[in-house]
């Protein structure tokens, strides 16, 4: 890091789902740090969620623009400088942008605890390839954060997505049952996944996700 310090502007960084890495692009250790922006009103900026897997408090703040969040069922409008502070991880919370160019930057860690790099950051690059049916490729990245990442329950779901699209099914099989052992509530989702449809017809799949509804 020349001279200490790090500089960096939003809009070279940005990928094209609205999501400015921050924390990734200036390398930043003690605390995750994001900006999102939607390119137009009435798009979600922040995505529904809670924090229950990482324990994380969250601080939102509204750099540009305006949105209405909803945290708990209640909604804030917040324009510029408006900032939210979601401190029960359990706590669901989203924003949906009011105007184009609305941007807000996500602030957060675990109290009392040394802040470790999420896995969602890998995952989000994931879901674009998926779209785009870039499974190899999604693949290998998926491998690269399981050596980087100590939350992989999901890279491991998703790398049993990716395997079964590429036909590997034992191997998909594998990363499933991983998966599910670490994030249990995958199983929901994983009933519903259309990468997953190659599998659904193996015993497997059921020995794993347990008994159909």
């Amino acid at each position: 890091m020349a001279a200490g310090y790090r500089a960096t502007d939003l809009e070279s960084i940005r990928h094209e789902d609205g999501w400015s890495p921050l924390r990734r692009h200036l390398d930043v250790q003690a605390f995750g740090v994001n900006a999102w922006t939607a390119s137009q009103a009435g798009k979600q900026v922040i995505g529904e969620h809670d924090e229950k897997p990482s324990g994380h408090e969250e601080l939102y703040l509204v750099h540009t623009g305006r949105a209405t969040f909803t945290v708990d069922g209640a909604e804030i409008d917040a324009g510029p400088g408006t900032v939210v502070f979601v401190g029960d991880p359990a706590v669901k919370r989203g924003a949906v942008a009011a105007e184009a160019g609305t941007t807000i930057f996500a602030v957060g860690g675990k109290p009392g605890e040394a802040y470790r790099p999420r896995a969602w950051e890998v995952n989000s690059q994931v879901f674009a390839l998926f779209d785009n049916g870039a499974f190899a490729q999604a693949k290998d990245l998926l491998l690269d954060g399981l050596e980087r990442y100590d939350d992989r329950g999901a890279l491991l779901y998703n790398l049993a997505c990716a395997e079964a699209q590429l036909g590997d099914t034992d191997t998909a099989f594998e990363y499933l049952r991983r998966g599910v052992a670490e994030r249990p509530d995958l199983s929901e989702l994983a009933r519903g996944d259309s990468d997953l449809a190659p599998l659904s017809d193996d015993p497997r799949f059921d020995e794993i996700l347990g008994p159909r509804p």
